[in-house]
């Protein structure tokens, strides 16, 4: 059974059938936008068309001073943000480029670790109400209508209501005054202004803030004052591990949990991986009939 990482009605009902599970730790964090033009200077110089070399793209990581790490993940040059979520009444973003790579704008998610004893409990399925929780908030704070919530960098690095009201027209609704030429947000079917502190973790928000100018000294322009940072992302692995032996046999005989969703990879590759080692096994057991 390769189950994918959102499928929470499956983890539920195969808990309640008695498959043992167990906590896994995963990560939160938003969507970030750059100018592609601005990725490629920072990473092959300027005076080099990118038609010539391809959208550039990127891999930052940074441990903060309490100990969270944070990082890029799942980079889309020339990209836009997309909805991800599964449920009503929720909201999750995530990332994806069109063959071209055309798009005037790169993203990627910036995210913050979570663990376990973030977790209100020590329910197998804790995770999955951690992720569920800031998915409704980012509901909220996008306006209750699947817009997403967003802020700019330079007001989420400012932190204060203040600084938002000073970024936000009349009406706080609107798009913070920046002059025309500046990014425009690709997530459909749209954006709400607002305080992202309002739909993530502190220690999210903490973390983010403390990482942002490091991450500006690596990669020129990553914090800069008009990126767009959309929330909420929560999907970048499982926060459920299905347990299984060493014979990559879960608790029920025959029954063989892989891939991402049941918490042995953190990726596409990863997932096929760990799909052809089950392959393996079922292959060993059943060779000598």
């Amino acid at each position: 059974m390769a189950v994918g990482h959102s499928a929470r009605d499956t983890f539920r009902n195969l808990y309640q059938s008695g498959v043992e599970m167990s906590q896994k730790p995963f990560s939160i964090g938003v969507r970030i936008e750059h100018p592609q033009s601005m990725i490629n200077e920072s990473q092959y110089g300027s005076g080099r068309e990118s038609s010539e070399l391809g959208a550039a793209d990127y891999k930052l990581s940074y441990r903060c001073k309490n100990g969270r790490g944070l990082y890029t993940f799942c980079m889309c040059p020339g990209g836009y943000v997309i909805g991800a979520a599964s449920h009503a009444g929720h909201v999750v973003t995530n990332g994806m480029s069109y063959h071209d790579r055309g798009s005037a704008l790169a993203n990627s998610a910036l995210l913050v670790d979570v663990r376990t004893e973030d977790f209100s409990d020590d329910h197998p399925l804790s995770g999955i109400d951690f992720q569920e929780k800031y998915e409704k908030l980012a509901f909220q704070a996008g306006g209750s209508d699947y817009r997403a919530p967003a802020q700019r960098v330079g007001a989420f690095l400012r932190g204060t209501d203040s600084a938002l009201k000073e970024d936000l027209k009349a009406g706080g609704n609107a798009e913070p005054q920046v002059p025309e030429d500046h990014l425009q947000q690709t997530y459909r079917p749209g954006v709400h202004w607002t305080e992202l502190s309002s739909c993530l973790p502190d220690f999210a928000v903490e973390a983010m803030k403390e990482a942002l100018p490091q991450m500006g000294r690596k990669l020129k322009g990553f914090d800069r004052e008009d990126g767009i940072m959309t929330g909420v992302e929560t999907r970048s692995s499982s926060p459920v591990r299905i347990n299984r032996d060493e014979t990559l046999t879960g608790s029920i005989q025959g029954f063989y949990p892989a891939g991402e969703g049941a918490g042995y990879a953190g990726g596409i590759m990863s997932a096929a991986v760990d799909g052809i080692k089950v392959a393996e096994e079922i292959i060993k057991k059943y060779r000598s009939f």
